[in-house]
């Protein structure tokens, strides 16, 4: 994992809303490097190991709608890098060209096998060959889309100081968050003013509660809620 030194993050990041979480961060490095190996040799593992799985997913992918298997999108990670996350399509092609870039709970845009793959979470496997990349990790904030970037606070940025994440605290607590955008006239507006700013206190709280150990509980208490 990269670690720089303050005075060579982006000018943007250089505040003193983030300096905290930053000097925090900083008094973690043995904990950032153990979760930095245990990243990649998890992620060897599992890629190996879920291999048929993958074959199958994406077999059933092709057969139910016309479209590639991945979805490939711009999202942003740490130190304000952007990257293509990798995800199995749920959606039909061409879906951010006629809708928002999050999903509310009735989006038509959803395929019928995108549905089933959503609900366990499975359109999340292949973000396994990002964490092997280098742009991922399991545990983390989830990586938004440059425009909601955008809206971020000074304070939010602190949440940039560490690789993007599969799952957070925030994810768990937010898992139904199609739900809450479901009624909304603006799902893009509701996001930006009420469901993002609700998530950040999440994770600029893991921030400053960070250990590798709480992220492996995040790991076993994301597995749970799923199963729920």
């Amino acid at each position: 994992m990269i670690w720089k030194a303050w005075h060579d993050l982006p000018n943007d990041m250089r505040c003193e809303s983030v300096r905290p979480y930053y000097e925090i961060l900083a008094s973690k490095r043995s904990d950032l490097l153990i979760k930095f190996i245990f990243d990649r040799l998890m992620a060897i593992i599992l890629l190996f190991a879920l291999s048929p799985i993958f074959l199958v997913l994406a077999v059933w992918i092709k057969v139910d709608s016309d479209g590639p298997v991945f979805f490939r999108q711009e999202r942003v990670t740490q130190y304000g890098k952007t990257f293509k996350i990798y995800k199995f399509r749920t959606m039909v092609q061409n879906a951010e060209q006629i809708g928002a870039q999050v999903t509310s709970k009735g989006d038509m845009r959803v395929t019928t096998v995108g549905k089933a793959l959503r609900k366990c979470r499975l359109d999340e496997l292949p973000q396994l060959i990002n964490i092997l990349e280098g742009t991922m990790s399991f545990v983390g904030t989830r990586p938004e889309v440059p425009k909601y970037v955008a809206s971020y606070t000074d304070e939010m940025k602190a949440t940039l100081l560490l690789p993007a994440g599969v799952t957070s605290i925030a994810s768990i607590q937010y898992k139904d968050e199609d739900t809450l955008l479901d009624a909304a006239d603006d799902v893009d507006k509701c996001y930006v003013q009420n469901v993002l700013p609700a998530k950040m206190e999440w994770n600029l709280r893991s921030i400053v509660e960070f250990s590798f150990f709480r992220e492996l509980k995040v790991m076993v208490e994301t597995v749970l809620a799923v199963i729920r």
